[in-house]
């Protein structure tokens, strides 16, 4: 959050009785917004949308509220799992990219006991024409044996190296089908995200895309999805803002995108940052 103090803003998280790691990300993604040409947001700005964002977290947290986790787990008490309504029900209330793509697979780490998910994450064929022809060109890799995850969260409760757990055993899914050959996501650095929980699953950053703005419609962010589908006429963010007075978009300079790959079967090598290659919008 650059600007302000972290602790002290998620504190409210706290006092709203709202997710911390889910208001952390959605306050970075909506302080974009409010960016001079520095990158600095002011404090009461920064303040406004934290309280804003935790409001709007706290009534979207009530549309799941039976999914929350009362308590904090362990590895021990989780179990992986194929799932299905639960996942689109967090993802469409509390991830901030919201719904999955259509065609995904859900997977989680659930309570072996209530089979209440704690992290989850949503894989769909990959669709990224431009990732894919580089995946093609440099690696050989064919699209059509490529997978996405899409979305990823993990709820408070769950343990802390939970996300690396999920991925592990996403690709032991994936060995057990013998169609995929490789597995990718997106990290967004700008939010908060390192690819810690990648790194640490066998996955290796391989390429970066240069960043588009974030798009906001009636004070809320949009994605391009949803952008798309809601306004089919549109071509583009910057002819959506044109033309709507309600919508606007990051203009502060924003961190490249981060796209890590895993090898579904073997080792998956590292690509020096020399040999990444940087996909242009």
């Amino acid at each position: 959050m650059q600007t302000i103090a972290d602790e002290r803003l998620l504190g409210l998280a706290r006092l709203w009785g709202v997710d911390r790691r889910a208001l952390a990300v959605r306050t970075r993604l909506h302080l974009q917004r409010y960016k001079d040409d520095s990158g600095r947001v002011s404090y009461p700005a920064a303040v406004s949308v934290v309280i804003s964002n935790a409001a709007r977290l706290r009534k979207d947290q009530r549309a799941v509220r039976d999914l929350i986790p009362r308590r904090e787990y362990a590895l021990s008490d989780l179990e992986f799992q194929q799932i299905g309504d639960a996942a689109d029900r967090v993802f469409g209330s509390l991830h901030y990219l919201r719904n999955a793509r259509r065609g995904s697979l859900n997977f989680a780490l659930v309570d072996k006991v209530t089979g209440t998910p704690l992290t989850l994450c949503s894989a769909s064929p990959l669709e990224w024409r431009r990732v894919a022809d580089q995946l093609d060109a440099q690696f050989g890799i064919r699209r059509e044996a490529v997978w996405d995850l899409s979305r990823v969260y993990s709820f408070d409760g769950a343990p802390a190296n939970a996300v690396s757990v999920l991925l592990a055993q996403v690709r032991k899914h994936f060995q057990k089908q013998g169609d995929a050959e490789l597995l990718t996501t997106v990290v967004d650095p700008n939010l908060g995200f390192t690819g810690s929980s990648y790194l640490a699953s066998n996955w290796q950053r391989w390429m970066t895309v240069r960043a588009r703005p974030y798009l906001y419609y009636r004070g809320r962010h949009m994605s391009l999805r949803e952008m798309w589908a809601s306004f089919p006429a549109v071509r583009s963010i910057d002819e959506f803002c044109a033309a709507n007075r309600h919508a606007t978009k990051s203009t502060a300079e924003l961190k490249d995108s981060l796209i890590f790959c895993c090898r579904v079967r073997g080792a998956t090598e590292r690509v020096l940052p020399e040999d990444q290659y940087r996909i242009l919008r």
